[in-house]
């Protein structure tokens, strides 16, 4: 460790900041107040030279007198007045994939938190750096503050990853725990985060799963050596959740979670996001409200669990910061793992029969002849039951469907394919003993 001495005779670490919204001013506020302490630590200083943002009078609450704004993304990335470019932006395409690609191609590395862009670019970008000798950190756009890409890139060694999976979606977390620990609806709990600052506007990005999916292709790339998928995804949100399935699944000892999951087999490798039963006793039942968590088994460690803070301005910041320190250090590592070169191409597999089985919540119309209709639909399907529970205090009511009177009920099935139950499902609704369309949740003994 230098000290202040050996300090001052090395030329700060100039870092121009594109993005100052919540992250980025955060950003720029913590390197303001803590530089003797940052500097100590790495034994260079550090300082935010160059920012770039859409309003140069906005209060930020940071000290904006002594840096260089600009109004092109491209030209701070280019700017010989930085020595390292974070990119802050958001958004897959456009300027946030322009000023990256700018800032490698001569060399300069660069820090993002954006998992849209590397979702849909990684490869390539993480090609480029490699070609120019850049370093490309992204610890923050996965799990915010949870180190998860640092644990990936650098902290398991040898060890063989079979299964990642976790809660990576803060504002879903937090609707799916409103709505269990309160009672109220999934409508009502998305005005509340809308008002609190959890969920945007347009909420869909999140509470449709393609965040998490993001998220996932990402931490598949780096668990398994493979190319970014993002499009190789099976996408489910939560919009469909009910208090109905909220209460069965407690009753029964589930909580419900919005999963990322990502599988190695034989066949390839299985991604999927969806609204998942987890065992009230497993550990990631037990992380609620806005916190994220990303669990790694591997034929070493056995299960990993990183939990934490997946979103916010410090929890965010604290992680791009994480990565300007590694780089100011000197550290390289591949931003995928591994070279380019040796990533595998990705290789889909089919989605897999699930230890745990399937809820499946059916309004079944109250005539003759219903259940056992039901019943040999499954049966004919090999699909093996087991249990099937009426719950006459829950009924879901159908959007456009009045007038027919039907029970809730609700069927756990045992290990069965998933086409197969979708097959059963559909037929079963075809045969016209339902209302409304058939909810099927996957269980999965964590």
């Amino acid at each position: 460790m230098q000290d202040h001495a050996d300090a001052a005779l090395e030329a700060p670490l100039r870092i121009g900041v594109a993005g100052l919204g919540n992250v980025g001013a955060t950003l720029v506020r913590i390197i303001q107040k803590d530089g003797e302490e940052l500097t100590r630590k790495l034994g260079r200083k550090i300082t935010v030279t160059a920012v770039c943002a859409r309003s140069r009078s906005r209060d930020r609450g940071i000290d904006a007198s002594n840096l260089e704004w600009f109004d092109d993304p491209v030209a701070l990335a280019k700017s010989d007045s930085i020595d390292l470019f974070v990119e802050l932006i958001g958004g897959e395409d456009g300027p946030a994939l322009a000023a990256v690609k700018a800032a490698l191609e001569i060399g300069r590395p660069v820090v993002t938190a954006n998992k849209a862009l590397l979702a849909r670019h990684g490869v390539n970008l993480a090609r480029a750096a490699e070609e120019s000798g850049a370093q490309l950190g992204f610890e923050a756009a996965v799990a915010g503050g949870i180190p998860v890409i640092k644990t990936l890139r650098e902290g398991l060694g040898s060890a063989r990853i079979a299964r990642v999976y976790g809660i990576m979606n803060g504002t879903c977390n937090y609707i799916l725990t409103r709505m269990g620990n309160e009672g109220i609806s999934f409508a009502e709990c998305l005005a509340d985060a809308q008002k609190l600052g959890y969920a945007e506007a347009d909420p869909s990005f999140d509470v449709d799963g393609f965040d998490t999916a993001h998220k996932l292709a990402i931490l598949a790339s780096l668990c398994f050596g493979c190319e970014i998928a993002p499009d190789e995804i099976f996408v489910e949100g939560i919009t469909s959740i009910s208090q109905a399935d909220i209460k069965v699944a407690g009753d029964l000892g589930y909580k419900i979670k919005l999963l990322g999951i990502a599988q190695r087999s034989a066949d390839g490798i299985d991604q999927r996001v969806h609204p998942t039963l987890v065992p009230k006793t497993s550990a990631v039942a037990g992380v609620d409200g806005v916190l994220n968590a990303v669990a790694l088994e591997t034929d070493h460690v056995h299960e990993l669990l990183l939990a934490g803070p997946g979103a916010g301005g410090p929890p965010t910041a604290s992680s791009v910061l994480s990565d300007i320190l590694d780089i100011a250090r000197g550290t390289k590592v591949p931003p995928l793992g591994v070279p380019v070169a040796e990533l595998t191409p990705y290789r889909r597999a089919p989605i897999r029969e699930h230890e745990g089985g399937y809820y499946i919540r059916l309004n079944v119309r109250d005539v003759p002849g219903a259940f056992a209709a039901i019943a040999t639909r499954m049966g004919a399907a090999g699909i093996s039951l087991e249990s099937v529970i009426q719950r006459p205090d829950l009924r879901v009511s159908e959007p456009g469907v009045t007038g027919t009177e039907s029970r809730t009920v609700v069927l756990l099935t045992h290990s069965t394919m998933e086409q197969t139950v979708r097959d059963a499902l559909q037929a079963i609704k075809g045969d016209g003993f339902i209302v409304g369309d058939p909810q099927m949740i996957r269980i999965e003994q964590l």
